[in-house]
């Protein structure tokens, strides 16, 4: 789907380049629209290939980084698209009986929900509320070896591809920015700004509104509650649970202490032990900061992850790994890429009628 302005943009990227300016990432096939008709067309493929599979539970699999997603952030962030008519038209699918009511319902609540709320609190709050003033704990810059992309210095199989999907495509689903980057940049202690900073050179859809609210109000809980109730600080075994990362890894989730244990599941308790006191009333944290105080290992779990520190975890050869303890997310159906003209609908389920 490239032509002339693209080559045209990757010869000012190499004379930048050759000038001395530092780019991050790998330069690629273009992966997302930039015209309104690319955008209506990839809108088009997302609603016949991907809605329908749209409302299963938020998983993350190494295989297939896009899943159902529809990857139109981009488009509707450029004005390419508009909300309204793409709610009005993935309605239309669910009363023609080509998509469920739960996949329709989580594309409505994110596009004029979720999208919306973001928007106006980021001018209610005088556009650019004071991301990163608040950071419980310690606060740290980005290391290198993160800020930069290395995917290949990482054995933890969640973050390495994390990585590896933002540096080779500047995209990553919105779990894996949640339970995976800004999950590990939360346990780390990472400065909110920074983070706030990075999404947006390092995502094709990082726009200040969506940042700011996504990653200091969300993931960072850095302003303290003007956008959730609780930081998305999650252990190994929850990325377990929603990911097939963790069957193909050198550590284990279920291990939070020694050479084998997961950076996430010792990092998570070590950031509920730090943030304890700042936590403490908070009633969504109130169950976490319970099973907290009845670890008796705590004490050694903090001393190894502050000693870890902002390193890569690439402890330990990275040949060492595991297999899949849940095989059944090899079954999970594959969609059907954008690569340009949408592909014919297919034949709907057998026995789904029309919804009246």
């Amino acid at each position: 789907m490239e032509d002339d302005i693209d080559a045209e943009v990757r010869d000012d990227l190499d004379r930048w380049a050759a000038e001395g300016i530092e780019f991050i990432g790998r330069d690629g096939p273009r992966q997302f629209p930039v015209t309104r008709a690319e955008a209506l067309d990839r809108q088009q493929h997302f609603v016949v290939h991907r809605l329908p599979h749209f409302g299963r539970p938020d998983e993350m699999v190494a295989r297939d980084p896009w899943l159902a997603h529809s990857g139109l952030s981009t488009s509707f962030n450029l004005g390419l698209l508009e909300p309204l008519p793409a709610v009005r038209q993935v309605e239309e699918e669910y009363r023609a009986g080509h998509a469920p009511l739960s996949s329709v319902e989580r594309f409505v609540r994110q596009v004029v929900g979720w999208r919306d709320y973001l928007w106006h609190l980021y001018w209610y709050l005088d556009a650019g509320y004071p991301a990163g003033s608040h950071s419980p704990g310690r606060s740290s810059s980005l290391p290198e070896w993160f800020a930069t992309l290395d995917a290949d210095s990482v054995h933890a199989r969640c973050l390495s591809s994390a990585l590896a999907a933002v540096r080779d495509r500047g995209w990553a689903h919105h779990a894996v920015r949640q339970a995976v980057l800004g999950n590990y940049a939360v346990q780390r202690g990472w400065r909110p700004t920074d983070m706030v900073d990075w999404f947006q050179r390092a995502f094709v859809d990082g726009q200040e509104w969506a940042m700011i609210g996504n990653v200091a109000g969300m993931t960072r809980h850095a302003e303290l509650g003007s956008v959730t109730t609780e930081a998305h600080a999650v252990s190994g075994t929850h990325v377990n649970r929603t990911s097939d990362f963790c069957g193909g890894c050198r550590y284990d989730p279920k291990q939070r202490v020694g050479a084998d244990a997961c950076p996430f599941t010792g990092g998570y308790l070590a950031y509920l032990h730090r943030t304890r006191e700042r936590l403490h009333g908070n009633v969504r944290m109130t169950r976490a900061l319970k099973q907290l105080a009845q670890i008796p290992d705590i004490r050694e779990i903090v001393t190894q992850e502050h000693a870890r520190g902002d390193r890569a975890p690439s402890e330990g050869p990275a040949s060492a790994v595991r297999k899949d303890p849940d095989p059944k997310r090899a079954e999970l159906p594959r969609c059907p890429r954008w690569s340009g003209p949408s592909l014919p609908r297919p034949h709907p389920p057998r026995g789904r009628r029309a919804h009246t």
